[in-house]
């Protein structure tokens, strides 16, 4: 059995799951739902510098890396939202993540830096958007001619 068969579906799947963790993250602290804002347990006070801006990011982030659209910028911002969070938020705590509480900011930066780099795999919006731009022979696409044969 080729196991590399799987790479696709289960990268679109950790996608998945890390824009809805990420998307009810932000939820959490923008509304106050799900047990608040874990500082607080509250909702974050509107436009309040960075919890909200961040719960902000959380929503729009996660939600677009959840649904595989424009996944690569969406991460990106994800990952440096998260490592902002971690070095400002927790690192002057103490060094190590499992004493300061920034784990999930450490794992959240990343795995969105990974999603950045290997993409939105094939169960993307993004992915769908491409088959069709590809099918469709939009013009700005750039056709290589394939050489067979010796050099």
């Amino acid at each position: 059995m080729k196991i590399d068969r799987f790479d696709g579906p289960v990268l679109s799947l950790f996608r998945m799951v890390t824009g809805f963790l990420f998307l009810c993250h932000g939820v959490a602290s923008m509304f106050g739902v799900f047990g608040g804002n874990p500082a607080t347990g509250q909702a974050v006070d509107f436009a309040a510098w960075p919890g909200w801006w961040a719960s902000l990011v959380q929503v729009l982030c996660g939600g677009l890396v959840l649904a595989g659209l424009l996944t690569r910028p969406a991460a990106i911002l994800a990952s440096g939202s998260m490592a902002y969070a971690f070095f400002v938020v927790h690192l002057p705590q103490d060094l190590l993540p499992l004493r300061n509480g920034g784990e999930p900011s450490a794992m959240f930066c990343w795995s969105f830096l990974l999603i950045a780099v290997l993409g939105a795999g094939p169960w993307a919006l993004d992915s769908l958007l491409q088959r069709r731009r590809d099918a469709s022979g939009e013009p700005g696409q750039i056709d290589v001619p394939v050489r067979s044969g010796g050099n």
